[in-house]
């Protein structure tokens, strides 16, 4: 009888942690992540400061680079920018319809205290915190840079290979989303968002001719609608990137802290429609 117990008890823990590590997909209403008064839903996790060794890890944030504010009159996550690392959702999710409004804050940091704003939505985080460059997790991120929002990078780390397939066209060596371009599947690099500048450069306040991101100070509506064979990015209205077979197809949440101040006054999962 105690081995009969002792074996529905591995049973049942064993349930339990399959069942607990099962990615969310929202259902009837949308998930809001952003509560308007705190990080409740998220932990933050850091590098280390510049000029320092030891990492600061998993909350814990003596310099507030994460905070929430009041901004415009509403409340809002700030990201600092000033130590390389992320805020990231407790959860796993899947099949989801992401919403987000930000906007640049006007606060810069070294190393890139005179390169474009940076920053990015990582989706389907899987792996060890801090597995990308000691800062974030493997991922298919949505990218946020002057210039260049709605790109998509695949981030490696330490033995997980994102990949993601796009039809694209090829200007030199960069690759562009293009809706009639040939379909390439992407192990690692960028993919860049259908009209970034080819003569785009890494200088603060940088702008397209073409951008459909706002200038900085004015709020952005970034949306990253996940299926599970496929990934659009639609920043202010507008689809800029789209890829399908993705690896991974779920997982975590991430929102960077990438040497420049920016803000989220929203951040829900929307059920996709049927």
């Amino acid at each position: 009888m105690k081995r009969l117990l002792a074996a529905i008890s591995i049973l049942a823990i064993c349930f339990s942690s399959v069942n607990a590590a099962d990615p969310i997909t929202p259902s009837d209403k949308p998930i809001v992540l952003f509560n308007g008064k705190d990080l409740t839903n998220f932990y933050t996790w850091l590098n280390a400061p510049r000029g320092e060794k030891q990492v600061l890890g998993k909350n814990n944030d003596p310099k507030k680079v994460f905070s929430v504010v009041t901004e415009d009159d509403k409340p809002a996550i700030r990201v600092s920018g000033e130590v390389y690392g992320c805020f990231t959702t407790e959860e796993e999710y899947t099949n989801y319809h992401l919403i987000v409004e930000f906007k640049w804050g006007k606060k810069t940091f070294a190393p890139r205290e005179k390169a474009t704003r940076d920053s990015g939505i990582l989706l389907h985080c899987i792996g060890e915190d801090g597995a990308a460059g000691g800062s974030w997790m493997e991922s298919i991120e949505c990218q946020m840079i002057e210039g260049g929002t709605g790109d998509f990078i695949l981030v490696g780390g330490k033995g997980n290979r994102p990949r993601l397939t796009s039809p694209v066209r090829q200007d030199g060596n960069q690759w562009y989303y293009d809706a009639k371009g040939t379909p390439r599947e992407f192990k690692s690099g960028r993919i860049n968002w259908y009209a970034r500048d080819p003569k785009w450069k890494d200088t603060l306040g940088y702008r397209g001719p073409d951008d459909v991101e706002k200038p900085v100070g004015e709020w952005n509506t970034l949306e990253c609608v996940c299926t599970g064979d496929k990934i659009t990015n639609i920043l202010n209205g507008k689809v800029v990137n789209e890829g399908t077979k993705p690896f991974p197809t779920s997982g975590k949440i991430l929102f960077q802290s990438e040497g420049a101040e920016l803000f989220f006054r929203k951040i829900e999962l929307h059920p996709l429609k049927k």
